[in-house]
């Protein structure tokens, strides 16, 4: 999840309120506390200190939010000491988690966030604490005067923590977010786990002395490594399944424009990623990006990148496994990068198909330690997903176009054409079009052609009056090759008097400019300039046909009958007689 930005006003009045509250605060804690600063055991409340350090140097994050394990040892001492050490342990811890996860620029708004809002939580709950007659010191817990004002801290301090994370994501960050989330069911269960410990390690404390901050703190602290490892090995499983799922979706796809968008789409909704890219390797030098989601815009898609320009990229090729960085630090010698220059984070993961690098995956984040090996490994699960989905896109559309098209001519074939005559004209009688005009066009004097010059020359022509027809057609219509020199052109919502227009166009085209032939059989040297001539006639539906058969019979008959019996190198419409 990215960090959406906050206004300058919203950070001022932050500071501002962190700068002037939280001294108030715990300058409050410190008059509800009935423990004398003086009177209290300094290197006791050092060791509860970096106890809970310990355990804030442990964090189990979960989204963007870190499960408080120090809050056993703040519990600990709010009964040993009062409100006011409890506040100084809390806000300890939160200050070392903090600088553990080294927040950037972007982020550092969330540590006057967090002291703010632990400070208040800590205060008001400690306040309840007081309120339902709790006592530091007194060690009666199955007394129920004793320990119903322990549950009544608890309660509203898991409370409050709730409303305040809540309130911090759609109030300050504008976020859409659910009251009650899986970070929510997080944070109680940790609640529940770390009282029972907060409570023997008060016992402990209270009947030994410091030295039960080593018998509960130890096994405390491995109890977060369990926790911090379960969480790790869910999050795991989560994202195996969801990689399982792009998988699915990849394969499904049977575009490579498909393919690229779902991938990057997905990837970058897996992972937090400030940039993200997909880049095609073409041989050992020139690269170019193929899709890329970029906040600071340094480069777009379709952009051509060279290794002696990118040292990471090279670096990545050369060395032909998945890399993962958790700081600038460990890549900012490879310092000629096209990403932008605030990023920390990365992950680049290439893409082999037969033992061969066909392209990189990168993914990166202006935060330090983002990703982690697991990560990595998903990133690598995903690229072969991704890679097997490219390939089969690539034979599919392969497949798929010669089964639609001449070889010869690239034009569409005539069964295409049928399926595309059958959809145009099932729109006619909908309604969906007024009109649907069919051209068909014959060569003449072909077999000429062949005879005089070879049947190369005669493959070269049909090439040509291919892409001229291509051209002059544009996306009017649909152009095909219908056997021999013969070609069809479907024209939807095209009216007679516009059709004739345009085939007159063709036709006069085709009979002024010569045709070049390079591969003739004469003995002449050089190309061979040619004149070709070609016959029109085409029908409009529904004046000239009732159904698809009718349609080509009849622009058939009107080439032939109209057209190649009149002369030749003319156009002819077809008209019903009565």
């Amino acid at each position: 999840m990215v960090v959406q930005a906050v206004s300058r006003q919203k950070e001022v009045v932050i500071w501002t309120s962190f700068v002037v509250m939280v001294p108030v605060f715990l300058w409050l804690g410190y008059q509800l506390s009935p423990v004398v600063l003086e009177d209290l055991p300094m290197w006791h409340i050092i060791g509860f200190l970096a106890l809970a350090i310990i355990l804030a140097l442990i964090p189990i994050v979960v989204g963007e939010v870190p499960l408080f394990l120090a809050q056993g040892v703040s519990l600990a001492a709010l009964l040993s000491f009062g409100i006011f050490i409890e506040m100084i342990v809390t806000l300890v811890s939160v200050l070392a988690l903090m600088a553990y996860m080294r927040l950037n620029r972007e982020n550092r708004l969330r540590i006057p966030i967090n002291m703010l809002m632990f400070s208040s939580i800590s205060l008001i709950a400690g306040f309840v604490f007081y309120l339902f007659g709790g006592t530091p010191g007194d060690t009666r817990l199955l007394n129920i005067g004793v320990i119903t004002p322990i549950l009544a801290h608890e309660l509203v301090y898991f409370t409050l923590n709730t409303v305040a994370l809540y309130f911090i994501q759609v109030q300050i960050y504008e976020r859409k977010s659910k009251f009650i989330t899986p970070d929510t069911k997080w944070d109680a269960v940790t609640s529940i786990m770390v009282l029972p410990v907060g409570l023997i390690l008060y016992i402990l404390y209270e009947q030994v002395g410091p030295i039960a901050l080593l018998y509960v703190g130890l096994p405390f602290v491995i109890l977060t490594l369990i926790l911090q490892l379960y969480h790790s090995s869910q999050k795991v499983n989560v994202h195996l399944q969801q990689a399982a799922d792009v998988g699915h979706q990849l394969t499904e796809r049977l575009d490579t424009q498909g393919v690229l968008d779902v991938f990057l789409d997905k990837i970058s909704t897996l992972f937090k990623v400030d940039y993200a890219a997909i880049i095609d390797v073409n041989g050992e030098k020139i690269m170019k990006v193929l899709r890329v989601m970029d906040k600071q815009n340094s480069v777009e898609a379709n952009a051509i990148l060279h290794t002696d320009d990118e040292e990471l990229l090279a670096y990545m090729l050369k060395r032909g496994k998945s890399l993962c960085y958790l700081t600038k630090k460990e890549w900012k010698h490879m310092s000629k990068t096209h990403l932008p220059a605030n990023v920390e984070s990365l992950m680049c993961v290439p893409v082999i198909r037969n033992h061969k690098i066909e392209g990189l995956v990168l993914l990166a984040s202006t935060s330090k330690r983002t990703y982690d090996k697991s990560q990595l490994m998903i990133v690598d699960i995903l690229c072969s997903y991704f890679g097997v989905a490219m390939e089969k896109a690539r034979h599919y559309q392969e497949t798929k176009q010669k089964s639609e098209r001449c070889a010869l001519t690239k034009l569409y074939n005539y069964r295409f054409f049928e399926s595309v005559l059958d959809k145009e004209f099932d729109k006619l009688n909908k309604g969906h079009s007024k009109s649907l005009s069919l051209m068909m066009l014959d060569l003449d004097h072909f077999k000429k052609i062949n005879d005089v010059y070879g049947h190369q020359s005669g493959n070269e022509i049909l090439m040509q009056v291919a892409e001229r027809l291509t051209v002059l057609v544009g996306s009017k219509g649909t152009v095909a090759r219908y056997g021999g020199e013969e070609f069809v052109i479907l024209l939807p919502d095209m009216e007679r008097g516009q059709c004739f227009e345009l085939a007159e166009r063709i036709r006069v085209n085709l009979a002024t400019r010569s045709f070049a032939l390079k591969q003739h059989i004469r003995e002449t040297k050089g190309a061979q300039m040619v004149k070709v001539t070609a016959s029109i006639g085409f029908a409009t539906a529904p004046d000239d046909a009732e159904d698809t058969l009718d349609l080509i019979r009849h622009a058939d008959r009107a080439m032939y009958v109209g057209a190649k019996k009149a002369g030749r190198n003319k156009v002819a419409e077809y008209r019903k007689t009565s």
